[in-house]
This record gives structure tokens, C-alpha cells and sequence, in this order.
């Protein structure tokens, strides 16, 4: 349900299986051929997925992490390449089964990297390899100081906070005795945190055996869970101080609160310094069950105390700011994405992009301040594009695509290094010339083809807007993507496509398993609505979900899929099904309950289906109080809450009467598997055609690859079986 999932999704290259089990298999490069010019799950899965990547320092080359799949021994590799920044001479670096990750670059000519744990470096054409820390393989993730004399590298330490160590004379015993709320995330129990520890480095780039614990002897996570990485972290200029993000929380008090701050870390005498809260602060006490979302927008304590999540700092390069990404208010984790820049000097806080009525999803800083102060990317009507914004708080918008910006990062004073995607292309390396004077010379130049010899063997899909009347006379930003070779004289089965968050974009996102290419290719049309609740229309649309889950928003899907149903002829509206994974799988539930018989099938994904038990299965109970507005068990409710409860979808069984596939992974705990048995069984005891796709394996996402795999092809039967 995390709105922080489509751009985590998007840029996912997880290893799967044990690190001792991949290196057992080099997977490389697929080249697989496509029967049919259609794209199918297999030749989804035979793509190469760019990852991390870097500039050098001179910005001549650029570094980069693939992984590759083999479906076949069930497994991935990840690997690392280089090229040249006018998108020639491209090598790929790694030559053994052991995956190579966290490309980054020592000086122009060296690279370091992880493999096995540890942190390595080679030069530039792969050869003098050379083995820098000695940790028994604990590596986690590093980011070298800029004068390269330290390195912060993150390491897993035990925590016993929450679940109590077993018995010393138990050693075989499975139990768990849990003492407090977080004892899960995600999907594993809480039983290691990680800490950032600062280490030596010599002159010959040898790192020292043992390193200084930045938190040393404190409970709490740096980067936080359950998606946090190395850029929760940067150092300065000087390479003296090291900003981090940390919520200063466990167990009941984390799980209620998203209230997280950046933290100044001296590495010379060993001091810290909160950035976000005044030192004489006094957190007010929070009632668990009790939502916190009537706090005042804009409300001069939030700002100056920044109560909100509050995440990745970066340092301006003349050392004299840092900024970060910050949102308001305690306990909603779809706020407004701010930018919010610090003056070292004197602690004043300015928010640069409050013109900017949407998420800034990623920055950096520019290197030439004439035009720009800092580049971000941001959503704004179904697109992420690149902005810039100055001291007066000015954005100029830089590009206007039909694409998604996944990152941004400087390549030189005039160029920056972007990722890009959409629905018809998987990610790939841009550089970025932007215009300020005229937006439509900015140019974007593709510097690498990952998929080239696959893309070029398939038939694209079309991809239209539609601006779609809604029941209270609003306007609502459609995305319709056409089959490919399509014949309007034809009449398409159509897909309602749902979306998850439940604030989330329906931006031109790529997916390896909601794929709209696929889809499509399938010879099916997508209706993608950006109904309300979405991000890109102002912070008004995004928040009328909040409290009303069954309320406009499921209005806005119904006149999406009947403005296409009765005004598009080549949809055939007696062939309709409706699909969705989490907020979205809810929706397919609800929807099976109130749609009139408008749809013939229906797939949900991980979906909650009981709220009532949603509200205390999940792990992060923020989440639950915001959208909930109360526990269901307080009897002096809100009437958002009291609403909230009795629109749960299993209390409309009595009306379902449409075949449904319900999908769920069992270390899923955010949406707990229960929710997607419970809608199957259901489904089943009123004698409705239904299957339940389990996997015991898989989180809140499907991984694996046979996995994956498995989920298209089941996908696909129950739509074909019901549409076609």
C-alpha cells in the first residue's frame, strides 16, 4: 500500500536465492527471439534491468549495474558495465557467476564496487582487481568521503529490542517471543538492524579492519526499512561530516509515527546534531489509535520541527547547504514531497519548490547556479519530468514527455545523466542537455540500448490521453494504451487497471509484472485512470482518498471504464474485467461487490479485503490510522472511520457474482496473505468461479523468476478464459 513502492518497482534488481546459489550460475545477457513480433512473459523476463549508475568525476564515462535472469535455473546476476558518455564503447566489466554491484568511482580512471560482501576496486577497463575491505563479508552498502580517506559502509547488527533472544540450551527452537509492535517488516522479522560505520582508508585505498559505529549503542535503523539505502546518507564537501536520515523510534512508538529527521554527524570529535528539530524540542505524546491527519497544512510548528518523514540528504557542492526531501505532517506517508534546504551557517530552513504542488521525487544539486539551484524530478499530469528550481523558490519545467525520469544526477556544468522509461520502453541512460529559455530544445540523447535486440523484434502498443468527465464534473487524465498493429474497425476485450498506493502515479511507469506492453500485446486495451487519490494534480485531488477509500475515487474508475465502454467503439464493453494490485487489488474486491455487472472477471493482487483486520495485520499502523481515520474498535468515531468500516469489501459478499482470481504472496506483511485467502474462500463458499494463486516465497511483489513467470501465464489464462 506504500506510495514509495511504483518508484522502488521500477528500478528493481533484487538478487534472488542465497549468494552462495548464484554464483553457482553465470547468467549473462539473453538473447532470446520473439515468435509473433508479440511480447510474451518470457521475453519480459529475458530483459536486462540497468540499476545504479555514476559519472565519473570528469564525466567522460559512465558506470552501471544490469541484472540478467535466467528463468530456467531460477535465478539472477547482476553485473556491472561501463560507457563511454557519448553512449560508445560500452563493455560489460564482470566475467564471473558472482554478482558485482554499487558501481561508483574512486577518480577517473578506478571503480569501486561490492562482490561477496566486500567492497573492491578495478580500473576502467576491468583489469587490477583488488580486494579493499576485510569484514567477513558484511558489506551492505559504502560511499567514500570526497577526499577518499574515509568510507561509510553499512553493516546488519543483531537487535533483540523486540523479539527476545531464545533459550541458550534452545538452540533448535523456532518460537519467537515478541515484546512490542514492528517485530515485522515487509517481509522478514526485525531481528537485525542496519548502522552506518565509518572506516579509515590509506593511501593505497585499503580500508581498516574495524570501523566506528555512528550510532553506536542506539535501537534504531540507518537507512531506514524497508526500502532505504545509501542515499539516505552523503557526506560533506570536506569529507568531515556525514548528514543521515534515522526515526528515532522502535516498536509501538516507530509503528505510529513516519516522524524521521536528518542528523549531522562530526567524524572529528564523534558529535551528532538533529538538523530538523530545535535541541529543546519535546515531542508531543501520540494516541495510537487515533489519527493524526487533522494537523494544519502549512502549520508553522511542522515546518519548523519537521514532524513528517524527512529523507536523503545531499550537500551543496560549495559546502555550505544541504538539502533534503521533507514532508509535513506526522503520520502521513503520502504527504507532499518538499524540498527543504538547510544553511549550515545559520540554520535557517527555506522550502524551495512550495509552487510546486506535487512530489519531488529525486534531486541533485547544480554545479552552475546561473540557471539553477537544484534539478528534481516530479510528477505532474501522468508524466515524471525534469524541473528546476531556484533561491527564489522559482521552477521551470526542463522536459515534457510522454516518459518517466527515474533519477537525476550531475554529468557536467551543462549536461546531467538521467534514467528513463515508459510504458512501451524499459529503462535505459540519458544525457541531458537542458534548455532554460525553451523547453522544447532540451534534448535527451539515449546513451544505452539494454534491450535493443528484443524491443526491435516486437510490435509496440499504442499509448493515447484522454481527459475523462468524472460523476462531480471534474476532469480525470486517462491513460488508454491500444494493442499493437490495431484495427479501430475491431472491437477489444478491456482491462480497468487499477492502481495501488493508494497514492501512487499512473505514470508512464515500466513493470516487470504490471506491464501494459504485455498486456496489450495480449490483445487486450488498458483503461489506467489517474482517479483521485493519484499525485500530479495538486495535493486537493491527491487527499480526497484519504478517510473515503470507497467513496469518488471508485466513482472515477467506473467513469473510466464506461467513458470507454460507451464512447470508444472498438471497446467491447460486454468484455470488460477489472485488475489491481494492492490499494488497487482492494478496489478489484469492492468493485466486485458495486459494479453492476459491468465487468466479467476480476484479478486482485495482494489486496486488503477485511479492513477491520487490515488494520491491525499490517505492520505500519500509521498507515491504518491516517486512511482509516480510527480503530474499529473505539466507539467515538469519526465518520470517515465509521464509513470506512462498513464499505470493507468482505461485507459485500452477498453481492459478488463475477469470476475472480485472487494472487498473494505469503511473506507478504504489509497486506497479510489472510486478506487474499479469505476473499478466495469466500468467493468459493458462495460458489463463484474463483482461483487463489499463493506463493509461499513472495512479499508484497512476485521476484522470483519462475515466479514471475507463473504470474503472467495465470494472469493471462483467467483473462482469456472469462474475455476472450
Amino acid at each position: 500500500m506504500n506510495k514509495l513502492l511504483t518508484l522502488v518497482v521500477l528500478g528493481l534488481t533484487l538478487c534472488t536465492g542465497s549468494t552462495k546459489a548464484q554464483n553457482e550460475v553465470n547468467i549473462g545477457k539473453q538473447n532470446i527471439k520473439v515468435e509473433n513480433r508479440r511480447m510474451t512473459p518470457e521475453a519480459l523476463w529475458a530483459m536486462g534491468r540497468i540499476g545504479g549508475h555514476a559519472a565519473s568525476p570528469d564525466g567522460k564515462h559512465i558506470v552501471y549495474q544490469v541484472g540478467y535472469y535466467s528463468v530456467k535455473a531460477n535465478k539472477s546476476h547482476q553485473v556491472i558495465c561501463v560507457i563511454d558518455a557519448n553512449g560508445k564503447n560500452k563493455r560489460q566489466l564482470t566475467t564471473s557467476a558472482k554478482n558485482e554491484t554499487d558501481p561508483t568511482w574512486l577518480d577517473n580512471e578506478t571503480i569501486a564496487f561490492t562482490t561477496g560482501g566486500e567492497i573492491w576496486q578495478m580500473k576502467l577497463d576491468g583489469s587490477e582487481r583488488k580486494q579493499l575491505s576485510n569484514t567477513d563479508g558484511s558489506v551492505e552498502g559504502f560511499k567514500f568521503s570526497p577526499d577518499k580517506k574515509k568510507v561509510i559502509i553499512l553493516k546488519s547488527i543483531p537487535f533483540n529490542d523486540i523479539i527476545q533472544k531464545n533459550p541458550e540450551d534452545l538452540p533448535k527452537a523456532t518460537g519467537r517471543l515478541v515484546t512490542d509492535l514492528m517485530y515485522r517488516h515487509w517481509d522478514h522479522y526485525v531481528e537485525t538492524i542496519q548502522h552506518p560505520f565509518v572506516f579509515s582508508v590509506d593511501d593505497g585505498s585499503a580500508i581498516a579492519p574495524t570501523g566506528k559505529d555512528i550510532l553506536e549503542g542506539q535501537p534504531f535503523e540507518c537507512p531506514m526499512e524497508p526500502f532505504g539505502g545509501m542515499e539516505q546518507l552523503d557526506w560533506s564537501t570536506d569529507s568531515r561530516f556525514i548528514a543521515y536520515t534515522c526515526r528515532t523510534k522502535t516498536g509501538r512508538e516507530y509503528s505510529i509515527s513516519t516522524d524521521s529527521d536528518i542528523f549531522l554527524y562530526d567524524t572529528e570529535n564523534g558529535t551528532t546534531k538533529n538538523l530538523c528539530k530545535p535541541a529543546d524540542y519535546k515531542e508531543p505524546a501520540i494516541e495510537a489509535t487515533k489519527t493524526m491527519k487533522y494537523q494544519a497544512v502549512n502549520a508553522p510548528e511542522n515546518l519548523k520541527n519537521n514532524v513528517g518523514y524527512d529523507q536523503n540528504p545531499k550537500f551543496s557542492p560549495d559546502g555550505k547547504y544541504v538539502a533534503w526531501l521533507s514532508m509535513e505532517r506526522n503520520g502521513y506517508e503520502a504527504d507532499r514531497l518538499r524540498l527543504c534546504c538547510y544553511d549550515l551557517q545559520t540554520g535557517k530552513k527555506s522550502y524551495l519548490t512550495e509552487s510546486f504542488d506535487s512530489n519531488v521525487d529525486d534531486f541533485c544539486w547544480s554545479n552552475n547556479q546561473k540557471d539553477a539551484v537544484i534539478y528534481y524530478i516530479g510528477v505532474w499530469h501522468g508524466t515524471e519530468n525534469l524541473y528546476a528550481v531556484n533561491w527564489k523558490g522559482e521552477v521551470k519545467q526542463l522536459t515534457d514527455t510522454w516518459h518517466d525520469f527515474g533519477s537525476v544526477q550531475i554529468l557536467n556544468d551543462k549536461q546531467l545523466l538521467m534514467e528513463r522509461h515508459s510504458y512501451t520502453e524499459p529503462a535505459d541512460l540519458y544525457v541531458v542537455t537542458p534548455n532554460f529559455k525553451n523547453v522544447e530544445k532540451t534534448t535527451a540523447t539515449q546513451i544505452t540500448h539494454e534491450n535493443k535486440h528484443i524491443l526491435e523484434q516486437l510490435d509496440k502498443p499504442k499509448v493515447q490521453q484522454r481527459w475523462v468527465k468524472t460523476s462531480d464534473g471534474k476532469q480525470m487524465l486517462t491513460w488508454i494504451i491500444l494493442p499493437p498493429n490495431f484495427d479501430e474497425n475491431k472491437k477489444y476485450p478491456t482491462l480497468l487497471f487499477c492502481e495501488g498506493g493508494p497514492q501512487s502515479p499512473v505514470s508512464q511507469f515500466w513493470s516487470y509484472r504490471w506491464n501494459f506492453f504485455i498486456m496489450a500485446s495480449q490483445g487486450y486495451i488498458i483503461v489506467a485512470p489517474n482517479r483521485r487519490g493519484l499525485p500530479g494534480f495538486g495535493q486537493e485531488w491527491l487527499e480526497e482518498i484519504s478517510g473515503d477509500w470507497t467513496g469518488q475515487c471508485m466513482r472515477d474508475y467506473l467513469a473510466a471504464i464506461d467513458d470507454a465502454a460507451n464512447t470508444l467503439p472498438y471497446v467491447d464493453k460486454d468484455r470488460l474485467g477489472a485488475v489491481g494490485a494492492s490499494f488497487g487489488g482492494f478496489s478489484v474486491y469492492y468493485l466486485a461487490g458495486h459494479h453492476d455487472k459491468r465487468f466479467k472477471c476480476f484479478i486482485a493482487h495482494d489486496g486488503a479485503f477485511n479492513l477491520e483486520a487490515m488494520y491491525t495485520e499490517t505492520e505500519e499502523n500509521w498507515f491504518s490510522n491516517w486512511e482509516y481515520d480510527d480503530a474499529y474498535w473505539n466507539k467515538d468515531q469519526t465518520d470517515n472511520a465509521r464509513k470506512t468500516y462498513e464499505n470493507s469489501p468482505h461485507r459485500f459478499i452477498d453481492k459478488w457474482d463475477t469470476p475472480i482470481l485472487c494472487i498473494h504472496g505469503e511473506k507478504d506483511y504489509r497486506i497479510n496473505a489472510t486478506q487474499g485467502m479469505s476473499a478466495f474462500n469466500a468467493a468459493r463458499m458462495k460458489g463463484i468461479e474463483a482461483q487463489l494463486l499463493i506463493f509461499p516465497d513472495e512479499n508484497h511483489w512476485v521476484l522470483k523468476p519462475q515466479n514471475g513467470i507463473l504470474w503472467q501465464r495465470t494472469y493471462f489464462n483467467w483473462l482469456d478464459r472469462w474475455l476472450k
